[in-house]
């Protein structure tokens, strides 16, 4: 899922991929037929797959690294495994990080290893294969052992820290739109104290967590699987994330899908922009939705927005009790409008949570922004609302001051006139960061790679499609595939012709013709 990161967070995709997404999570949390975690498991096959010698084109410094054997062991009915890769890989020598690892093994006839990525960045792919059978549609299961990782810094990977549960508590419920000067300091303050504290807390991998490095991860990681050929299905920033192993290995691409997928050449101010007519077309297609029956936010589209951007005005000034020992701050109102939008299935949860805030109670949309940064109980239950600044920043460390924000506001406004200004506090999330990516981001085209399937949704709020139909033209074998819906990337969102096509290729090798419609 690519997450928005609004100056003290922005959102993409992280804690849901796919078009399962947010629907198929929530209501797996609420499910009461869920497997009992007591209940014991079959072990999954421990065998070792073949390795092989190293390639004859691996530098002799990573020889060390491509040559591993992994060592699954049971976890569950899954199997989980770490693996050791560089910190540095323009210094191979100078430490290690461990990658989780877990495989969720094929349940037919075998085709290979599938990696997957759910996005973010930060979100932990370990927890995909952990859930394979709900993201994944049971032709997938049959043929592939579903490989989840976490990018290094996330997840069980060596995760990065940089503030308390009770600091990233205030960090999540601050308001994403200062109203004066002095605010916007403080916000810009906090966003250098956030910086101090990946320092002070997470040694020299925070520095080393860009996305290059995470696809060279990658790419040991296919080795030690035995593959020749990677095999990829990722979704939302977990597309450029394979766009970007693409562009380094162009001749160990196998079968890969981008799902969700962004435009790796804009700009962070493009980028921005981009989201935030995303999260509007997401906002007035929900409005539209209520509209159509007698909507408790009003009669007509102007109605209705007025009275969801009226109701954060009034928790700015004056936050909502909630079931919680908590108040709904203005952020955590904020989380819990848009988390809502990446899923069509779950606009009924935001129905659910805008009327108990109307009716002064905000437990529900507390819910949401809890789950949006994967908070249960009183304690995170992973650093992704963190390492996603962490990542991105390092990929891109380009930022503005907070007085010069106002000077965005126009064009961010128009681009959303909901959600704008507080896309425009966004371009403050990088300031202060005092490292620099080790290798530069390439420009995105990975010729010679296999075909590419590139797939975008029309009205998908974090990814906009134009944003698939670019990353498809700069890709050399870039095929577009299409899904008219709403919601958050395509695959397993119900739409048969996505699916059939998505399997057609990653089990049967056959292409998708460019330009499919679904």
């Amino acid at each position: 899922m690519k997450k928005l990161i609004v100056a003290v967070v922005v959102i993409w995709a992280l804690v849901i991929a796919g078009g399962v997404g947010v629907g198929a999570i929530l209501l797996l949390n609420e499910n009461d037929d869920e497997p009992d975690a007591s209940e014991p498991t079959t072990s999954a096959s421990t065998d070792q797959p073949p390795t092989g010698p190293v390639e004859d084109d691996v530098p002799p410094e990573l020889a060390e690294f491509y040559a591993q054997e992994i060592a699954w062991e049971a976890c569950g009915a899954n199997d989980c495994a770490t693996l050791e890769v560089p910190i540095d890989y323009t210094d191979p020598g100078a430490g290690t990080t461990a990658i989780a690892l877990e495989r969720a093994p094929a349940t037919g006839e075998r085709v290979g290893s599938l990696v997957v990525n759910p996005g973010g960045p930060g979100a932990p792919g370990t927890d995909v294969a952990t859930d394979a059978d709900l993201y994944f549609r049971g032709e997938l299961r049959e043929a592939y052992d579903i490989v989840g990782f976490d990018p290094r810094g996330t997840g069980e990977s060596d995760p990065l820290d940089c503030l308390s549960d009770e600091e990233l508590d205030e960090y999540v419920a601050s308001d994403p739109d200062p109203d004066n000067r002095r605010e916007g300091r403080e916000y810009q303050q906090t966003q250098e104290e956030f910086w101090e504290g990946c320092l002070d807390s997470s040694g020299e991998l925070v520095a080393h967590v860009s996305t290059v490095e995470a696809a060279r991860d990658m790419d040991v990681l296919r080795a030690a699987l035995g593959e020749d050929q990677l095999r990829y299905l990722g979704f939302s920033y977990g597309t450029e994330l394979g766009a970007t192993y693409a562009d380094l290995f162009p001749g160990k691409v196998g079968r890969f899908v981008l799902d969700g997928a962004i435009d790796p050449s804009l700009s962070a101010l493009e980028g921005s922009l981009s989201q935030a007519a995303g999260f509007e077309t997401a906002l007035r297609a929900y409005v539209d939705d209520c509209l159509s029956d007698d909507c408790f936010l009003g009669d007509t589209m102007e109605e209705s927005l007025a009275t969801i951007t009226g109701l954060l005005g009034q928790i700015e000034q004056e936050p909502l009790p909630t079931d919680q020992d908590r108040d709904l701050a203005i952020g955590n109102a904020f989380y819990g409008l848009v988390l809502p939008l990446y899923s069509e299935s779950n606009w009924q949860l935001l129905d659910q949570g805008l009327q108990e805030a109307l009716e002064g109670d905000g437990s529900t949309l507390l819910f949401l922004s809890d789950f949006y940064g994967s908070r249960e109980g009183d304690t995170y239950t992973d650093n992704s609302l963190e390492a996603i600044s962490v990542i991105n920043c390092t990929d891109d460390p380009f930022a503005i001051t907070a007085a010069e924000v106002p000077g965005h506001y126009d064009e961010f406004q128009e681009a959303s006139p909901t959600f704008g200004r507080v896309f425009a506090w966004g371009l403050i999330a990088c300031h202060g960061i005092p490292w620099e990516a080790a290798e530069p981001a390439p420009e995105i085209d990975a010729p010679g790679a296999a075909p590419i399937v590139v797939i975008g949704t029309t009205r998908d709020p974090a990814t906009p499609y134009e944003e698939a139909v670019a990353m498809a033209e700069q890709l050399e074998s870039g095929v577009l595939v299409s899904r008219d819906g709403d919601g958050h990337t395509a695959y397993n969102s119900g739409n048969d012709c996505i699916d059939d096509a998505v399997h057609a290729y990653l089990i049967d090798g056959e292409v998708p013709q460019d330009g499919l419609e679904c």
